[in-house]
């Protein structure tokens, strides 16, 4: 099977490289920010895949491994992707669109419901969106949103990256 390479394909292969993330997340209601600082190495996987590793301490979770896969489908007309992590049992699956900006691609995904605690609640969901934002070619950001009871989205976490 050969596969065409697009312009969505040539986006993503722009990720590619060592970067390091330093960021931060809100844990719970009235609690100070944590920070955090992790290498992320994103690897190309043929021409139309990116695969995004990182390895270090998260907040609240010790120390961690993330995997985010990411493509896009011309059939679909959509960019599409995964993300696990070792802190969690979920499987996030990621559908989502690049902006008329060019630079920003926001992905859409559906995951288990958080107490402002941080704490799953069983048998919940909720929508949530992941915004990655290239500022330049050596600067990009990440954030994450979670919408509420209420359909307001609310910003858990932001982070920079910056290629090494």
């Amino acid at each position: 099977m050969k596969t065409e390479t697009t312009n969505e394909h040539r986006w993503l292969q722009k990720l590619a490289g060592k970067w390091i993330g330093e960021g931060q997340a809100q844990m719970g209601p009235g609690t100070e920010p944590e920070k955090w600082r992790i290498p992320e190495q994103v690897s190309l996987i043929g021409d139309v895949w990116v695969q995004c590793r990182a390895e270090g301490e998260m907040p609240g979770c010790g120390l961690s491994t993330t995997v985010m896969t990411l493509g896009y489908d011309p059939a679909r007309k959509h960019f599409v992707g995964t993300f696990v992590g070792s802190m969690m049992t979920h499987m996030w699956v990621y559908e989502g669109d690049l902006e008329a900006d060019g630079r920003t691609l926001t992905l859409r995904a559906d995951g288990p419901a958080f107490t402002p605690e941080g704490n799953v609640v069983a048998g919940k969901s909720a929508r949530y969106r992941d915004v990655i934002a290239f500022q330049d070619d050596n600067t990009r950001t990440l954030t994450s949103f979670m919408q509420g009871d209420n359909g307001e989205w609310m910003q858990i976490m932001q982070a920079t990256y910056r290629r090494q």
